[in-house]
Parts: structure tokens; C-alpha cells; sequence
């Protein structure tokens, strides 16, 4: 779930399509643990004529929340925090380039596990108050009309 911020960690090292592929990894990761939160969902509610509901449900839910909460926002977060410090680094020091490439990518590196929770809780909080009040909690069925 994190290939794409390494990715993007190492923007300034490797050539963009090793940094694409990095997303290519992160979304089969999504997508692998949104199939198996459905399938999840269909072994636990086999014998429920909702069935189809809450497995899509809890498809659709773990895909969004993962997209944005292992791919989108962590991935551009690091993309801005890098070229930030690429730029800056370049402004205040007279360090050579490769040099202020790989502090660039240790930066980038060290913020990936200060950024997790706070995303994480931030796309929580979103879902929680927008697309999960259509269709309730992970797993259950729309609430009726």
C-alpha cells in the first residue's frame, strides 16, 4: 500500500515511469483488497437476500477509502513535500544535485509514517460524513427511504 509514496520518494533519483509503476503496484493493491472485502462480505452474508447490496457496498467502500487514503492523498502529499525540499534545498545551500536528490528522497523517505494516520483519520472523517451516510457503515446496506 505504500509503493506509490516510495515512488514518489525517489522522483528525483529514478525516471518517472519507475515512479508510475509504483501507482501501478498501489492500485492492484486497492483493487486486490476491495475484491477481497467483497468476497468477505459475501461468505458473511451468504444466506441474506441483501446480499448484493452489502457486498457491493463494502466493494465500493473499501475501493474509495483506499484510493484516496493509500494512493491519492499520500501520494501527493509526498510529490509536494519533495519538490518542495528540492526547491528549497536548492535556494539555501550549495549542496550538489545528487546531494540534494537523496536528501530530497530521505525526507520524503522519514515523512511516510508521519503522514499515514493523519490521512488515514482525515479520509475516515470525509467518508464518514459524505458518501457513508448514503449507504451506512462498511458492509451494511443502505438505510431505507
Amino acid at each position: 500500500g505504500y509503493a506509490n509514496e516510495v515512488g514518489e520518494s525517489f522522483r528525483p533519483l529514478v525516471p518517472v515511469r519507475v515512479v508510475w509503476a509504483s501507482y501501478g503496484v498501489a492500485t492492484a493493491y486497492v483493487t486486490a483488497d476491495a475484491i477481497d472485502k467483497g468476497r468477505r462480505a459475501a461468505t458473511a452474508h451468504a444466506q441474506d437476500p441483501a446480499q448484493a447490496t452489502r457486498v457491493g457496498v463494502a466493494v465500493v467502500d473499501t475501493f474509495i477509502w483506499q484510493s484516496l487514503a493509500s494512493v491519492a492523498i499520500p501520494g501527493f502529499t509526498i510529490n509536494r513535500l519533495c519538490a518542495a525540499s528540492l526547491a528549497l534545498l536548492g535556494t539555501v545551500t550549495r549542496w550538489p544535485l545528487p546531494l540534494r536528490r537523496w536528501a530530497t528522497t530521505a525526507l520524503g523517505l522519514a515523512a511516510i509514517p508521519v503522514i499515514i494516520t493523519p490521512i488515514d483519520r482525515t479520509v475516515d472523517f470525509l467518508m464518514d460524513s459524505s458518501l457513508r451516510k448514503l449507504y451506512g457503515a462498511p458492509g451494511e446496506p443502505p438505510a431505507p427511504p
